[in-house]
Protein backbone atom coordinates (compact mmCIF):
# COMPACT_ATOMS: atom_id res chain seq x y z
CA UNK A 1 0.00 0.00 0.00
CA UNK A 2 1.47 3.04 -0.84
CA UNK A 3 0.26 6.64 1.32
CA UNK A 4 -0.44 4.81 4.01
CA UNK A 5 0.45 6.26 7.55
CA UNK A 6 2.15 4.56 10.26
CA UNK A 7 3.35 5.17 14.18
CA UNK A 8 6.21 3.72 15.78
CA UNK A 9 7.15 4.88 19.40
CA UNK A 10 10.03 3.88 21.67
CA UNK A 11 10.80 4.97 25.39
CA UNK A 12 13.56 5.49 27.53
CA UNK A 13 10.97 5.19 30.33
CA UNK A 14 10.58 7.17 33.55
CA UNK A 15 13.72 7.47 36.29
CA UNK A 16 13.00 5.26 39.58
CA UNK A 17 9.78 3.73 37.82
CA UNK A 18 7.83 0.58 39.50
CA UNK A 19 9.27 -2.80 38.96
CA UNK A 20 6.85 -3.74 36.22
CA UNK A 21 5.28 -0.86 35.39
CA UNK A 22 3.55 -0.43 31.25
CA UNK A 23 3.94 2.68 30.32
CA UNK A 24 2.06 4.60 27.87
CA UNK A 25 4.07 3.51 24.44
CA UNK A 26 2.79 0.16 23.34
CA UNK A 27 -0.89 0.96 24.24
CA UNK A 28 -2.38 1.93 21.12
CA UNK A 29 -4.45 4.83 21.56
CA UNK A 30 -2.56 6.24 24.45
CA UNK A 31 1.16 6.61 23.64
CA UNK A 32 0.83 5.56 20.04
CA UNK A 33 -2.06 5.53 17.29
CA UNK A 34 -2.48 5.99 13.80
CA UNK A 35 -5.24 5.35 11.31
CA UNK A 36 -6.22 6.52 7.84
CA UNK A 37 -6.25 10.55 9.00
CA UNK A 38 -2.95 10.82 11.09
CA UNK A 39 -0.39 9.19 13.26
CA UNK A 40 1.03 10.24 16.89
CA UNK A 41 3.09 9.09 18.77
CA UNK A 42 3.74 10.57 22.87
CA UNK A 43 6.40 11.37 25.57
CA UNK A 44 5.55 12.47 28.83
CA UNK A 45 4.08 11.07 32.18
CA UNK A 46 2.40 7.93 30.42
CA UNK A 47 -0.34 7.41 33.29
CA UNK A 48 -2.08 10.56 31.79
CA UNK A 49 -1.53 9.75 28.52
CA UNK A 50 -2.99 6.30 29.22
CA UNK A 51 -6.38 7.93 30.90
CA UNK A 52 -6.52 10.54 27.98
CA UNK A 53 -6.59 8.08 25.74
CA UNK A 54 -4.36 10.84 24.03
CA UNK A 55 -2.67 9.47 20.62
CA UNK A 56 -5.95 8.70 20.00
CA UNK A 57 -8.02 11.85 20.72
CA UNK A 58 -5.82 13.25 18.30
CA UNK A 59 -7.78 11.22 15.62
CA UNK A 60 -11.21 11.49 17.01
CA UNK A 61 -10.92 15.36 16.94
CA UNK A 62 -9.91 15.12 13.85
CA UNK A 63 -12.32 12.85 12.60
CA UNK A 64 -15.61 13.42 14.47
CA UNK A 65 -14.78 17.54 14.74
CA UNK A 66 -13.11 17.77 11.35
CA UNK A 67 -9.85 20.05 13.20
CA UNK A 68 -6.97 20.25 11.46
CA UNK A 69 -4.13 18.21 12.50
CA UNK A 70 -2.96 21.26 14.27
CA UNK A 71 -5.67 22.11 15.93
CA UNK A 72 -7.07 18.67 17.43
CA UNK A 73 -2.95 18.46 18.74
CA UNK A 74 -3.49 21.80 20.62
CA UNK A 75 -6.95 20.95 21.94
CA UNK A 76 -5.65 16.99 22.91
CA UNK A 77 -2.76 18.65 24.61
CA UNK A 78 -4.70 21.45 26.64
CA UNK A 79 -7.08 18.27 27.36
CA UNK A 80 -4.20 16.47 28.65
CA UNK A 81 -2.89 19.71 31.22
CA UNK A 82 -6.47 19.75 32.56
CA UNK A 83 -6.23 16.05 33.39
CA UNK A 84 -2.62 16.72 34.82
CA UNK A 85 -0.86 15.72 32.78
CA UNK A 86 2.71 16.63 31.31
CA UNK A 87 4.43 16.19 27.77
CA UNK A 88 3.89 16.35 24.38
CA UNK A 89 3.42 14.43 21.02
CA UNK A 90 5.06 14.67 17.50
CA UNK A 91 1.75 13.86 14.79
CA UNK A 92 1.66 13.70 10.78
CA UNK A 93 -1.24 13.72 8.77
CA UNK A 94 -2.07 12.57 5.56
CA UNK A 95 -1.12 14.93 4.02
CA UNK A 96 2.08 15.85 5.06
CA UNK A 97 1.76 18.32 7.89
CA UNK A 98 3.28 18.24 10.99
CA UNK A 99 2.76 19.21 14.25
CA UNK A 100 5.10 18.60 17.70
CA UNK A 101 2.96 20.23 20.66
CA UNK A 102 3.91 20.23 24.46
CA UNK A 103 2.86 21.80 27.83
CA UNK A 104 6.34 20.71 29.22
CA UNK A 105 9.02 22.61 29.56
CA UNK A 106 10.90 21.09 27.03
CA UNK A 107 10.14 18.34 24.51
CA UNK A 108 13.52 16.49 22.48
CA UNK A 109 12.16 16.02 18.94
CA UNK A 110 12.91 16.34 15.41
CA UNK A 111 11.34 16.62 12.15
CA UNK A 112 12.60 17.52 8.33
CA UNK A 113 10.42 20.52 6.22
CA UNK A 114 8.53 18.89 3.96
CA UNK A 115 9.26 21.54 1.58
CA UNK A 116 12.88 22.32 1.89
CA UNK A 117 14.26 19.14 3.46
CA UNK A 118 15.89 21.03 5.90
CA UNK A 119 16.73 18.88 9.22
CA UNK A 120 15.09 20.53 12.33
CA UNK A 121 15.97 19.64 16.18
CA UNK A 122 14.77 21.55 19.31
CA UNK A 123 14.46 20.87 22.83
CA UNK A 124 12.53 23.78 24.39
CA UNK A 125 9.85 26.28 22.67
Amino acid sequence: MSGGLAAATSTGGMTNKHFGRVGDTPIIGSGTYSDDLCAVSCTGHGEYFMLGATAFDVAARMRYKALSLDKATEETVRRLSNIGGEGGLIAVDAEGNITLKFNSEGMYRGWIDPETGKIHTAIYS
